[in-house]
């Protein structure tokens, strides 16, 4: 008599299931590993599909997921967008707002500390590419590109432009080259009445090329420019940072208090000394204007760009009193930043221009109402 086999039911391996539960836990995990497999098959085939012939074939997943998880630049990378950059917002200001560096051949950049193992890299306009590891300035003059490197990692900084100006030594009878400047009232002897009274160091060589470039969120080099010697090229100018960035606080407290300030039309910035003596219409122009120092400007809002001031007090007219509204607001601009100390004058419509406010940072204060020129 033959002994019969007992066959008993396998144990479930996973707890809580039945054996007919498991078995279809088991199929679902099967197929979807398969479908898993199927789209990644897919995907590669398809990367390698799109390729130009002659490019350069994607690298394959496995490695690239690998390489950016052992690659050294990828921590490099994401240090250069992070604080590892922070040693360059005091070049855009108190208003957060300036988009320009102006510094003299080999003069530091930035005066804050950088990591010692980053480098600057300056794209001039003309294609040329220089490498800094002190972060100085390059040596000839110019508007250049910046980037920040470590080691193979580089970041572009697109909202900056350094800036190397010519030195004042290279003016010679009174003009660079073909674009005629004259005289600075203490160039040729005598004491000036205080440092700010000196001459410029350097000057900003503009071309036409570069005349757009941004110096701040709402105006550009060309903004400043002498109104003559149109046809030549390239023409130089003085600015002063600090002109930039308290026209840029104006502008926030101007929208603080609700004034919209799309556009800022510069009437006059710069003025070269031989300009600033005979060029247009001289009246109210001082023989000392802080116009020749690149530390003034004669601003009115012009959101619609028809050529002069808008209606900034709502009243239906456009006069000195929308000029004042500037100046208020350039007198909370001193109140609030004290290094930015300077001149407010209100001046009328007249003389073919329309009312329009002068501010400047000479270090002290000055306050006037005028007509004509400020």
């Amino acid at each position: 008599m033959g002994t019969k086999r007992i066959k008993r039911a396998r144990a479930p391996v996973r707890a809580g299931l039945t054996p007919r539960q498991e078995s279809f836990v088991n199929w679902s995990l099967a197929a979807l590993v398969t479908c898993l497999g199927f789209a990644w098959t897919v995907s590669v085939i398809h990367a390698y599909a799109l390729h130009e012939p002659g490019e350069a074939l994607p690298p394959r997943p496995a490695r690239a997921v690998g390489s950016s998880l052992t690659d050294p630049r990828a921590h490099a990378a994401a240090y250069l967008g992070d604080a590892g950059l922070g040693f360059l917002d005091p070049l855009r200001g108190r208003s957060g707002k300036l988009r320009a560096v102006f510094r003299a051949p080999r003069e530091p950049v930035s005066e804050a500390a950088h990591d010692p193992a980053l480098r600057a890299r300056y794209e001039h306009e003309g294609g040329n590419v220089l490498s800094s590891d002190d972060f100085s300035a390059p040596e000839r003059p110019g508007v250049y590109k910046l980037a920040v490197e470590l080691g193979k990692a580089k970041q572009a900084i697109d909202d900056l432009r350094v800036v190397t100006l010519v030195p004042f030594r290279e003016k010679k009878d009174d003009r660079i080259g073909l674009y005629y400047l004259g005289r600075w009232p203490y160039e040729k002897g005598g004491t000036p009445r205080s440092r700010a009274y000196a001459n410029p160091s350097g000057f900003v060589e503009v071309t036409r090329a570069n005349k757009d470039t941004p110096v701040s969120e709402h105006f550009r080099l060309g903004d400043f420019l002498t109104k003559d010697q149109f046809d030549v090229w390239p023409k130089y100018v003085v600015i002063d940072p600090r002109l930039l960035d308290k026209l840029e606080l104006v502008a926030q407290e101007l929208e603080k208090h609700g004034h919209d300030v799309a556009h800022m039309q510069v009437m006059s910035g710069f003025r070269t000394p031989r300009y600033n003596r005979a060029g247009g219409n001289t009246g109210g122009r001082a023989s000392l204007s802080r116009h020749m120092y690149g530390d003034a400007a004669d601003v009115f809002v012009d959101n619609d760009r028809d050529g002069t001031m808008d209606d900034l007090t709502g009243d239906g007219r456009v006069d000195t009193a929308d000029a004042e509204v500037i100046g208020k607001a350039a007198e909370r601009v001193e109140a609030a930043h004290p290094a930015l100390v300077g001149g407010v004058g209100i001046y009328k419509a007249c003389c073919g221009h329309g009312p329009f406010t002068h501010v400047d940072v000479r270090g002290y204060r000055a306050r006037w109402r005028g007509e004509g020129a400020g």
